[in-house]
């Protein structure tokens, strides 16, 4: 078997001038939980549609599962959209046996594999409502079922956790994280850097339709360094203005945090010649910050003055 479950080989899309994909090259190890980041109109959805053979790419190598040109690998393929939709008059049980049914799950596994689900995610009392009478959490956590009932080995989520509560989240995180410790490959879209940089073993972003970032969490880490420090003083974010070896100030509240190129403790003692220091914290940056830095205005400005 192949230890790859997904394979890019320089993979292009374009929409007439428009290119959403471009020479994308990309390898997801089987059994990993892998990141799509990247802000919208980036190219994942279009990456996403071409690995579920929805679209064709123009150029390039294209291998699931160990498939390559072919829709066959699609029953083994689990796929939870964004945009979601389910059958609102079915019961919760008609319509899991429906979805398993649908890649060939022999009906008796479904019944077992519905009701283990339905108990897994505290639904045991609703598998005989219709879909129409469950909360919007709930509604999410069916539709979550409906993807992997049939025990696909590649599961494609994307935002997975939009819209549920803090509980909700908790249940459908320790789902995710389960069926990657069975073996399965999962494929994880969202917005939320947080949610990504804890839960993901390897992220790729993809801003304008090029991959900018591409590797495990520690090397894209080690990558771009301990050059943040993180402070609270009486002062606030004023007295960090023209502070000496210091590039940038997020004001996040409470603390502030301070992309630097200096040496913490002479930033530190000027500082304090200022001001009151409450807290101050060397730490590495986060996913949002890298994400910010490769994709937000300053990227975008440092690009215009470049050209």
């Amino acid at each position: 078997m192949p230890k790859t479950a997904v394979r890019l080989d320089s993979v292009t899309k374009r929409f007439g001038t428009h290119t959403a994909v471009s020479s994308l090259s990309l390898e997801v190890p089987r059994g990993s939980l892998y990141g799509f980041i990247g802000p919208n109109g980036s190219g994942k959805t279009t990456t996403i549609r071409m690995i579920l053979h929805i679209l064709a790419p123009d150029s390039g190598e294209l291998e699931v599962l160990g498939e390559t040109g072919t829709r066959a690998a699609n029953d083994r393929i689990g796929y939870l959209p964004e945009e979601r939709g389910l059958y609102k008059k079915m019961t919760v049980r008609r319509l899991l046996a429906y979805y398993a049914a649908l890649k060939g799950m022999p009906a008796g596994e479904a019944r077992r594999e519905t009701d283990r689900w339905l108990e897994r995610l505290e639904l045991t009392e609703w598998r005989d409502a219709t879909v129409e009478a469950l909360s919007k959490g709930m509604s999410q956590k069916i539709q979550f079922i409906s993807t992997v009932i049939s025990k696909p080995e590649l599961i494609i989520l994307d935002e997975p956790f939009s819209g549920l509560d803090p509980v909700n989240l908790e249940v459908l995180r320790g789902a995710i994280l389960e069926l990657v410790a069975e073996g399965a490959t999962i494929i994880f879209s969202t917005h939320d850097m947080t949610v990504a940089e804890q839960l993901c073993d390897n992220v790729i972003m993809i801003f304008r339709g090029d991959k900018v970032l591409d590797g495990n969490m520690e090397k894209i880490h080690e990558r771009y360094g301990q050059d943040t420090l993180r402070v609270r003083t009486d002062g606030g974010v004023q007295v960090l203005k023209d502070l000496p070896g210091v590039d940038q100030v997020l004001d996040l509240g409470r603390y502030q945090e301070l992309r630097t190129h200096g040496d913490p403790q002479e930033i530190l003692q000027a500082l304090a010649q200022r001001t009151r220091v409450r807290h101050f914290e060397e730490t590495r940056p986060t996913l949002h910050d890298i994400f910010i830095r490769i994709a937000g205005p300053e990227a975008a400005q440092e690009e215009e003055e470049v050209a």
